[in-house]
């Protein structure tokens, strides 16, 4: 049994809220559960120095939890003067995820920065960072659509991404945090809305698993995934 009550291949309960903020190009607040995330999508007339003069756009992330958005208050990082590792580790995560769904071409030589708040966590952040920050990029996309600055849609194939690991010796679909720390196995899946890989991170934590476990946690992601694609067409339809 799950901590939570919930079936072995069942979400959390997933809500997206569009246009959450006034001044980004693209926003939302997802709610997988008891994770939630702010997302916003800033457009830049601008790329890095690396592809400048290729006419080729470029998306970025940048990631970060409140103080409080965990049991006990973290310090901020600013107050250290730098970002730790892991959130470092994240924010490239999520921008090489969302890279995965851009035509960079049809995107014209312009930035877009898609920044992921946690406001509470338990759970799968990085995950609702991904799924969420697609749709805050593609209500920024529908921006630059309707003014014609670009011609045809940069965006391929919607991205998103869920959590699946061994809990209690049995495969589970999207972890919350009771099930986090304690599971024997944890993967984050990242997926495109037609189902191919984008990024799998799989690692045993204290227990050692099977291939054939393995396949059993790539079919629940593939369900998870599908269920946060629809979610993502709705909100942002």
């Amino acid at each position: 049994m799950r901590p939570s009550g919930r079936d072995l291949s069942e979400m959390r309960p997933v809500s997206i809220e569009t246009g959450f903020t006034k001044h980004a190009e693209g926003s939302c607040l997802i709610k997988i559960g008891d994770t939630h995330v702010l997302c916003t999508a800033t457009i830049e007339d601008r790329v890095p120095p690396f592809i400048k003069g290729s006419g080729l756009g470029w998306v970025t992330a940048e990631y970060g939890m409140l103080p409080r958005a965990t049991n006990t208050r973290m310090r901020r990082e600013a107050a250290s003067g730098k970002q730790g590792g892991r959130t470092v580790e994240i924010q490239r995560l999520i921008g090489r995820a969302l890279r995965a769904g851009v035509d960079r071409v049809a995107l014209g030589e312009r930035q877009i920065t898609v920044d992921c708040d946690v406001l509470q966590a338990d759970g799968g952040t990085r995950c609702a960072s991904i799924t969420g920050g697609w749709v805050a990029l593609r209500l920024a996309v529908n921006k630059l659509m309707k003014a014609g600055d670009v011609i045809s849609d940069p965006l391929v194939d919607p991205v998103a991404a869920v959590s699946c690991g061994i809990y209690a010796g049995q495969p589970v679909l999207d972890l919350d945090y009771p099930e986090d720390s304690e599971a024997g196995v944890d993967g984050n899946f990242i997926m495109t809305g037609s189902g191919k890989l984008i990024e799998v991170q799989m690692s045993a934590e204290g227990s050692v698993f099977s291939r054939a476990q393995m396949d059993q946690l790539m079919e629940l992601a593939e369900k998870g995934v599908s269920e946060l694609v629809a979610a993502q067409k709705a909100a942002a339809a």
